[in-house]
Order: C-alpha cells, then sequence, then structure tokens
C-alpha cells in the first residue's frame, strides 16, 4: 500500500495547523494591554505616554525628541503608535511615549 498520499495529506494538515497557530499568537501580541502610567512600575520608570509631558527637572535625562519609538528597548517599527517592551512584559507603551530607561537605538 503506497503511503505518500497520508503522509503528504497529513503534512499539509500539520502546516496549516501551526500557521493558523502562529496568526493567533501574533494577534494576542498585537493586541496586549497598554501600559498605564499609573501602574508602579510605570511610576518607578518615569513613564509617560506623551514624551513632551516629562518633567526634565525630574527627569534630567531626558531630551527633547527621545521616544520609545527610537529606544532600542522598543519592540515594534518606529512608526507604530503602540509597540511591547522588555521592562513591561505583556504591556504596549506608546511610540510616542518615554520612561527613564530611554537608550539610543543603534
Amino acid at each position: 500500500m503506497n503511503q505518500t498520499p497520508n503522509t503528504r495529506r497529513t503534512f499539509l494538515m500539520t502546516l496549516a495547523a501551526g500557521s493558523a497557530a502562529l496568526s493567533t499568537a501574533t494577534q494576542v501580541q498585537a493586541q496586549a494591554a497598554r501600559l498605564d502610567e499609573k501602574s508602579p512600575q510605570a511610576v518607578a520608570l518615569g513613564y509617560f505616554e506623551d514624551a513632551t509631558k516629562t518633567d526634565a527637572k525630574k527627569f534630567p535625562k531626558y531630551a527633547a525628541g527621545q521616544l520609545c519609538n527610537n529606544c532600542a528597548l522598543y519592540q515594534g517599527k518606529e512608526t507604530d503608535a503602540w509597540g511591547g517592551c522588555p521592562l513591561f512584559a505583556g504591556k504596549q507603551v506608546a511610540g510616542k511615549g518615554w520612561c527613564n530607561a530611554w537608550v539610543k537605538k543603534g
């Protein structure tokens, strides 16, 4: 008996299931909750959704033009409004935001 059709069919079904699982995982990550500025970790790191609201006297490291989306830690495209950050696992940070852990990209 020839096993090729069943092997091919099994392979294609496995491939389709894997693709569906990957797509679902990507959607879940894209829909991660947004970081609340008032959360203890956000407050501790001086996170602001709008970098222009950062108090430069309280956070002397801040300089105009420093944004989450141009930080080395930002896990998204520079054009993304929201993206991941390893400092705030499972949360999305604003691309136009800032925190005291900002590091120049590159």
